[in-house]
């Protein structure tokens, strides 16, 4: 999710920013002071006692638990966001203010010069402008909540400055007094604006294939586009039910699940586009930091009604699966007017993000809900035909839409300044590379014979209304109110489901999803020819939804939603259904489930591509002792992945090696196997193919066929384990191989021991993987190392919600060594949860601290 900006611009970049800026020294200058122990402890916030925070109208109470959890008690809307607002910034408020610099482009003014790429990238999309325009559309209700939020953000900047914030600051501030720059740097007031920039990097992660289409692209510019598509098979769906196996559009354009239609249209590849290739190759080079998230980013949630439940009411689960930060994504709050009324209608606790008021994920006291990325195809490359200060466009030139973007650089007077240019069809996002821009120039000029620009399309860069669903869904006490709400819901689009104390539960696709006039999305298209525009978006009333289905169980893991019969195309690039396969599977032989079997599927690490790989495997004939010992290893396997596996140490190494044997002779590196659910697929059906010429590996003289790599694989794999953990196989477990650091966001990748032990934590050795239910994801072209986690995990009893449980991969604190830094994670590692208290009796029981927020003196 944050990954494609925090994760692809932090880890592969902020190392040499760091290095780069003094942040190192000034860190261990700042460890080896006297001052130390005071300058860490120094922003850790107050919990209990009595505050004023300006503007409330009635006191405030925030009541935590011993994991500091908040529940925050008000009489009024206005009230109770203030509160959320000062409580967020106290305990994550550099993770705000990180953020809102990442989503503004204004990293630099942090970092440095190193950070001007990415700054130029998400200003040349514009997100900060897009969110600023959204103010004007939401309701009058939602900008006043994004106001109280930002009254309590600021309340609490206005007697906290400095280390007073954050250990962060600190570093920064000596920082600068090592390499320059403003030593005296204060955060700016926060802003609505601020909040809702937010839910555009949220967009951005969530919002479709760009980097699938960018790959195919690359890929089509040297070997044949039909070569490309064995690489990305069609989804199975004779093993892998969608979400809804059955429906279509009616006669009256309402999605109905006893509607059907035939299989939607599919497009060939234009001519103008081949001949375009080279352009699009090298704007892709251009954005190695911000594109390619990895299969890892996913969700799994399910539903199941009170007649699979052992109480007779439903049960739901979520677990989002994303980047794994430090501090977690989510924080944990309770939402909760004194008196629940149409004037005060918040009762709810969930899953927040810190920088945006409101729950995200949870349960009110009437309904709970949760989300999993229906991952859309929303993004739609146009290659644009540059001609002077103009693009073509049928036949005709139409002049650019220009504008100027200044950057202020942190450790250089001199200011950095771009032009973004816009088609009709987005901004040149070729403009931001280097080389790419500089060929725009001359084309522009009419000094090349590759007159293009690459222009993107993205729903999320028209505003939209998605922060005044947050609230809706919040304050939604039935299905229909849900569905309402879920109208408003436009990015990123999402797969909702839903469940009531009555007894009802629910599955809705909302979002912002275009109706494309010729192609697929899945390729980049001529910016000049008319017949690829857009023709408008899904109709609300046409999108996949159910209620109370016959079978009583809904499960979605970013599986496909519809069968093939409906009417539109909502993406091509489905996760292949090997998780929510074996979450149903799991259900229907589950028998009735309660809170704690509801949890277990969750840590369900059952591999189903090994179960179908091993067999094959075990036919190979191996004459070395030494490496059929290996082989031996998984005979008897039940396909299980937990920490301590031998069996699973070796097959993942095997799968690992299969990959590269496979691939990396014919594929250029930036489109190596990542192992995920795609690949799963993919050696599927190569397994049938024995003599297909992806077994060839062109490294060597003779032609390999299936058998002489699986074998190679096995062979491999035997020495590598060797190496890496034991000769004997008692000693191999997989957690050994794949292990958890949980990095800070900024100043956790120094190389340097002392810095990186303020702010990291791990590493944790896990079990689970890559398209499995306990999604610990790694990436097989890198290594072994969890790249992606379950970012929460929650399961709602909608007989009581005090039934409820609930975790965290972190805990609540940002700040380095808070006993809620981590306090969460070693219960999250051990598959463990959280009682969820929700009604007043239940968090008084578990109160440990008592902070009230009270109006100033006159």
């Amino acid at each position: 999710m944050w990954g494609r900006i925090l994760y692809g611009w932090s880890v592969r970049r902020l190392l040499r920013v760091i290095i780069g800026t003094g942040i190192v020294l000034a860190t261990v200058l700042l460890v080896v002071a006297g001052t130390g122990v005071f300058v860490v402890r120094h922003s850790f916030p107050s919990y209990d006692g009595s505050i004023e925070l300006p503007g409330l109208e009635a006191d405030v109470e925030v009541v935590r638990d011993g994991n500091g959890i908040p529940q925050i008690y008000a009489d009024k809307p206005s009230d109770l966001f203030a509160a959320q607002g000062y409580v967020h910034a106290q305990d994550r408020f550099f993770e705000m203010d990180f953020r809102r610099h990442v989503t503004s482009g204004r990293l630099a003014e942090l970092f440095g010069k190193d950070a001007l790429e990415t700054d130029k990238f998400v200003r040349t999309l514009g997100w900060r402008r897009v969110a600023e325009k959204e103010l004007g559309l939401l309701s009058p209700a939602t900008r006043q909540y994004l106001d109280d939020y930002a009254r309590g953000v600021n309340a609490y900047l206005d007697t906290h400055a400095g280390s007073g914030l954050s250990l962060e600051y600190a570093v920064l501030s000596l920082q600068a007094a090592v390499g320059g720059g403003d030593s005296d740097y204060r955060p700016e007031p926060w802003t609505a604006a601020d909040s809702l920039a937010w839910l555009k990097a949220m967009a951005w992660d969530l919002g479709g294939n760009l980097d699938e289409e960018i790959t195919r692209t690359k890929l089509a510019a040297t070997i044949p586009a039909k070569t490309v598509n064995t690489l990305y098979p069609a989804y199975p769906y004779d093993r892998n039910e969608p979400i809804l196996p059955e429906g279509s559009v009616d006669a009256e354009g309402r999605f109905s699940t006893t509607a059907s239609e035939s299989a939607a249209r599919r497009v060939t590849l234009s001519k103008d586009l081949l001949k375009s290739l080279d352009s699009v190759d090298k704007v892709a080079k251009g954005l190695p930091q911000l594109l390619g998230r990895g299969d890892g980013i996913g969700s799994n949630s399910w539903v199941v009604s009170g007649e699979h439940t052992t109480s007779g009411k439903p049960l739901l689960a979520n677990d989002p699966h994303l980047g794994a930060t430090m501090p977690g994504i989510w924080s944990q709050v309770g939402l909760h007017c004194n008196k629940f009324s149409p004037q005060c209608p918040f009762d709810v606790s969930g899953f927040s993000f810190s920088g945006l008021p409101g729950v995200v994920i949870g349960h009110n006291s009437s309904i709970s809900w949760g989300f999993t990325n229906l991952d859309p195809d929303v993004m739609d490359l146009y290659l644009e035909r540059l001609s002077g200060e103009g693009v073509l466009y049928n036949g005709k030139v139409e002049p650019l839409t220009t504008r100027t973007e200044t950057f202020k650089v942190a450790g250089q007077e001199q200011d950095e300044k771009i032009t973004v240019r816009e088609t009709r069809h987005g901004p040149l996002i070729s403009d931001v590379d280097d080389d790419a821009r500089e060929a725009g120039d001359l084309a522009a000029k009419g000094k090349s014979t590759e007159p293009y620009g690459v222009a993107l399309r993205w729903t999320a860069l028209t505003p939209g209304r998605t922060a005044d669903a947050i609230f809706a869904i919040n304050k939604a006490q039935t299905w229909s109110a849900f569905r309402t709400a879920a109208t408003l819901f436009e990015v990123p689009s999402q797969n909702l489901v839903y469940a009531d104390r009555e007894g009802h539960i629910g599955y809705q696709a909302p979002g912002k999803i275009p109706i494309r006039r010729s192609g697929t999305g899945d390729w980049p298209v001529p910016g000049w020819d008319p017949k690829y525009e857009w023709a408008g978006f899904i109709p609300f009333q046409a999108m996949p939804t159910e209620f109370d289905p016959a079978d009583g169980i809904i499960v979605t893991a970013n599986q496909a939603v519809v069968p093939k019969s409906y009417k539109y195309d909502l993406t091509n690039d489905w996760d292949y259904g090997y998780r929510s396969q074996q979450i149903l599977d799991r259900i229907r032989r589950a028998g009735k489930l309660d809170v704690g079997k509801m949890s277990s599927i969750q840590l369900d690490t059952k591999n189903l591509n090994a179960e179908k790989l091993v067999p094959s495997l075990l036919r190979i004939g191996i004459d070395d002792d030494f490496d059929k010992q290996g082989q031996d290893v998984l005979r008897g396997w039940d396909f299980t992945e937990p920490a301590d596996s031998a069996p699973a140490a070796y097959f993942n190494i095997v799968w690992r090696n299969l990959l590269a044997l496979t691939f990396h002779d014919q594929l250029p590196e930036s489109a190596w196997p990542d192992g995920g659910s795609r690949w799963f697929e993919v050696i599927r059906t190569l397994l049938d193919q024995p003599n297909s010429s992806w077994w060839d590996d062109l490294r060597t003289p003779q032609r390999e066929s299936r058998d002489d790599i699986l074998r190679e694989s096995l062979v491999d794999a035997r020495a590598e384990i060797t190496t890496k953990m034991a000769r004997e196989p008692d000693n191999w477990q997989w957690g050994r191989l794949h292990k958890l650091t949980l990095t800070n966001q900024t100043l956790g990748k120094s190389g340097i021991g002392a810095v990186d032990r303020l702010f990291n934590r791990g590493p944790y050795e896990l079990g689970g993987g890559s398209s499995l239910v306990n999604a610990t994801a790694w990436d097989a072209s890198q290594g072994y190392t969890v790249t992606a986690t379950p970012s929460m995990r929650m399961v709602v009893d909608l007989s009581d919600f005090d039934k409820s449980r609930w975790i965290n991969l972190t805990g609540v604190s940002g700040h380095a060594f808070s006993s809620n830094y981590t306090d969460q994670t070693d219960l999250w590692v051990k598959g463990e949860t959280l009682p969820w208290a929700f009604s007043k009796g239940a968090v008084e029981a578990k109160r440990e601290h008592t902070l009230t927020f009270t109006k100033p003196e006159r």
